[in-house]
């Protein structure tokens, strides 16, 4: 199982704001950050505000903040408003899929039960959890933010 660029960058953006959590953050801050491209963070940033993660304020001085406590965050939620699916094979969509064993194979159930387990894992942990099971330094790992 392989998370999009889009999951992963929004738990980064996430972890960013958890570690920063006194001050907004930029979509230039948040890429320069990570060393990655501020068009993919817009996007990110849209779908975290859209799922109420994330709060954004427009204008010069605005930037993005976290819309809840860490501890309201669940991992699991953040993943599944992020990927766009969780079709680990082909069959999984029956529209697409073109395998012709899948009517009599046992696969898709054993694969769809990881894929539940997974994401139960997922839901036990929080943002909160995450910041705290980092190292204390965290923060400090980012770029230097420099103050206007």
């Amino acid at each position: 199982m392989h998370l999009t660029l889009h999951a992963d960058y929004s738990l980064r953006v996430l972890l960013y704001l958890a570690a920063r959590p006194e001050r907004l953050a930029s979509t230039q801050e948040l890429a320069d950050a990570y060393g990655i491209s501020k068009h993919h963070l817009v996007r990110v940033v849209q779908t975290l505000a859209s799922e109420g993660f994330v709060e954004v304020k427009a204008g010069r001085s605005g930037g993005v903040m976290l819309a809840r406590a860490t501890k309201d965050i669940r991992v699991g939620k953040v993943l599944r408003a992020a990927e766009p699916d969780f079709e680990l094979v082909e069959c999984f969509n029956r529209e697409k899929n073109t395998c012709p064993i899948s009517p009599a194979c046992g696969l898709k159930g054993v694969l769809s039960e990881a894929r539940e387990a997974f994401l139960a894992v997922l839901d036990r942990y929080t943002l909160a959890d995450l910041v705290g099971r980092s190292r204390k330094d965290l923060a400090a790992l980012f770029l230097p933010v420099s103050t206007p």
